[in-house]
């Protein structure tokens, strides 16, 4: 291997004065002929709490066969997770979103402390997948993120299952829809093995994102995660990463504002989650590039929404890979205009030529053609107002209702609204408000998965709608609203709702609104106290003082 690969590790493993470096890696097996090659990092994010991730170290290995077999000496690492699924409806929910920082940190800081040349990312659950591209970013050395892959469908009674179908298994129960047996057993069936959620929730969407952004291989995404051919695409990106190495093409070649529009119009076109919103206006700025909130509803707009998929349809990522995979939605965004093709991508080809390659299943049903789309427009909707002036997200997948007018009732918890759903508490044409969840309030921006679910498995998924500073599952449906920005906690005027105002939630106008005047809205705030942190020490601490808006992406950089 040329030793002009080895552009920033030389300085850590070559030459007579890295002796002690050497000797010390020495300890853990590497050998002479590995200080000769690059050294390339393989981050991944494996942990013993939920299936998202537990196939990491699996894929790990194929990636450093990989690295190995095109010239590389790879270095594994890890990086934390936590499950959203598992933590849900729970106070160690908060440190979700949280993670996404520290994922991106700590790759970063391995990389940078150990002179990596070159890095593989392989992500699973939901924060980790932003995390590990976001330190790509960082870094800008020759990398690219590998999905883990999505687990197989549950099946229950014949038809496939996923955890959306428990969480609103649990409010089918409270509202005695269902017995304790039913809910057991579809508890049972559905995490049948490792892999990340099934549907087009948060961890599918953001790899949908990815490859179409470019920065995962085309065609990798898509692979279910005990898929066989995981493996192969695993080895193959470990030789990919030697490739952009020898061609210097590094992230910020890749990640750019045309790229960045691409990905916005994969979310759309596939129905996926509202978090994608938040991350990607991380991605961009760290990338420094200026994106707005306000962009995701112009490129909604004018995308149509194509894939059947869950939360919202009838499919899962399992039948996305059947019908075509990612490069199958690249290729309608192609169609439809909506696919800036010249965009770079990781295998050396541009995102149009990956289009154009795609293989697309004959008479498959999970992404319809352009003449037949379940929407003109894509799911992802922006709305202002007297309650959200910077703004806030609904997701929009051909079902909900444009228009919903009803009384509040305030909550200023999460745990307090649950309660209430399965109490009966909550009644037709209500709007529940759910505040003091956002970045800094919370800390952490929880998602309302258990509540949503709870309306929905109620019933009240057609008569009820949802709005809070905090933000949605990618499972979640119904009419739901997050992200409203300012946040309660820093006074944003969510803090002034009472239970009993009228709330409307206006879609089609693009509104959120109370029926309040400003001045009424500011006389009530007069009186507004922040309330006591609930953290003042530790990790919450810090990015309860450190972060950002949630329409800016609630970073902390």
């Amino acid at each position: 291997m040329s030793e002009d690969l080895q552009r920033i590790s030389r300085t850590l493993i070559s030459g007579p004065d890295r002796a002690p470096a050497r000797a010390m890696m020495r300890g853990v097996g590497y050998t002479d002929e590995d200080f000769k090659r690059p050294l390339i990092g393989v981050a991944h994010a494996w942990i013993e709490v939920m299936p998202c991730n537990y196939n990491h170290r699996r894929i790990a290995l194929k990636v450093k066969e990989g690295i190995r077999a095109a010239g590389g000496t790879p270095v594994e690492l890890n990086t934390i997770s936590v499950s959203d699924g598992v933590s849900m409806g729970t106070e160690g929910m908060k440190a979700s979103l949280i993670s996404r920082e520290v994922v991106a940190d700590s790759i970063e800081l391995v990389a940078r402390g150990h002179l990596f040349d070159g890095i593989v990312v392989i992500s699973g659950c939901d924060k980790t997948i932003p995390g590990t591209v976001m330190a790509l970013v960082r870094l800008d050395i020759p990398g690219l993120m590998l999905y883990g892959g999505s687990i197989a469908p549950g099946s229950y009674e014949g038809r496939d299952i996923s955890i959306q179908d428990v969480f609103e298994a649990v409010g089918a129960f409270g509202a005695g829809r269902i017995n304790a047996e039913q809910l057991r057993a579809i508890e049972g069936a559905a995490c049948p093995g490792a892999g990340a959620c099934g549907g087009q929730f948060t961890a599918n969407t953001m790899a949908t994102v990815f490859e179409v952004m470019g920065i995962s291989p085309a065609g990798s995404a898509s692979v279910p995660a005990l898929d066989p051919k995981k493996d192969e695409v695993a080895f193959h990106c470990g030789e990919l990463v030697m490739d952009l190495l020898r061609k210097d093409l590094r992230p910020s070649k890749i990640i750019t504002r045309e790229s960045i529009e691409n990905a916005i119009a994969s979310v759309a076109t596939t129905g996926g989650s509202t978090n994608a919103v938040l991350h990607l206006l991380a991605i961009a700025r760290e990338a420094d590039i200026p994106l707005t909130i306000d962009d995701f509803d112009e490129i909604s707009r004018k995308t149509p929404l194509l894939a059947d998929l869950k939360p919202g349809g009838r499919y899962m990522a399992t039948d996305v890979y059947k019908a075509g995979g990612v490069p199958l939605i690249a290729r309608r965004l192609l169609e439809a205009e909506m696919l800036h093709e010249s965009c770079m991508t990781v295998t050396g080809r541009t995102i149009g030529e990956e289009a154009r390659a795609a293989v697309e299943t004959p008479g498959q049903p999970v992404v319809r053609p352009l003449s037949d789309p379940i929407s003109p427009n894509g799911g992802l909707v922006i709305l202002h107002g007297n309650l959200s002036p910077e703004g806030c997200v609904a997701k929009i997948t051909g079902h909900e209702r444009m228009l919903h007018k009803g009384p509040a009732k305030v909550f200023d918890r999460e745990e307090d609204a649950f309660a209430a759903v399965q109490a009966g508490a909550i009644v037709d044409d209500d709007v529940v408000v759910i505040r003091y969840e956002g970045p800094r309030g919370g800390p952490g921006m929880r998602e309302m998965l258990g509540v949503t679910s709870a309306i929905m498995g109620a019933g009240k998924g057609d008569t009820v709608a949802l709005l809070t500073d905090g933000r949605f599952s990618g499972a979640t449906r119904g009419l739901m609203v997050g992200h409203v920005a300012p946040e309660a906690a820093v006074r944003g005027p969510i803090g002034a709702l009472r239970d009993g105002d009228v709330v409307t939630i206006d879609i089609e106008g693009r509104s959120l609104h109370v029926d309040l005047s400003d001045d009424q809205i500011a006389e009530r705030l007069k009186s507004w106290k922040a309330p006591e942190p609930r953290y003042k020490r530790g990790v919450m601490a810090k990015y309860a003082r450190s972060v950002s808006s949630a329409s800016e992406g609630a970073i902390t950089g």
